[in-house]
């Protein structure tokens, strides 16, 4: 949930801190920092399952690439599905990047 859905402005600050960020150095720094290296490998994880669903690629080949379980996998799927497209969003500018 977001903070303008959630009316939390803990929530809202940390969003407005994550976008103050301004290079890959002070990300890593900002989340080795605020996550465990659990919680982050877990988000990074969910991101590129998204990819890979996206790309077409099967549960069983997305499990052996990311080691994700199949209820992550079933969840983000789920999400690609009836979210508000941000996965779609992110990657697409990654690609751009690219």
């Amino acid at each position: 949930m977001c903070a303008k859905r959630s009316g939390d402005p803990a929530i809202e600050q940390l969003l407005e801190a994550i976008m103050k960020l301004q290079s890959i150095e002070e990300c890593y720094d900002f989340f080795e920092e605020l996550t465990t290296p659990k919680e982050l490998q877990a988000l990074s994880q969910r991101l590129e399952v998204a990819k890979l669903l996206l790309n077409g690629n099967t549960y069983m080949e997305i499990e052996a690439e990311t080691g994700a379980s199949t209820a992550i996998i079933s969840r983000v799927k789920r999400i690609l599905h009836n979210g508000n497209g941000s996965y779609q969003l992110m990657l697409s500018r990654l690609e751009q990047q690219s």
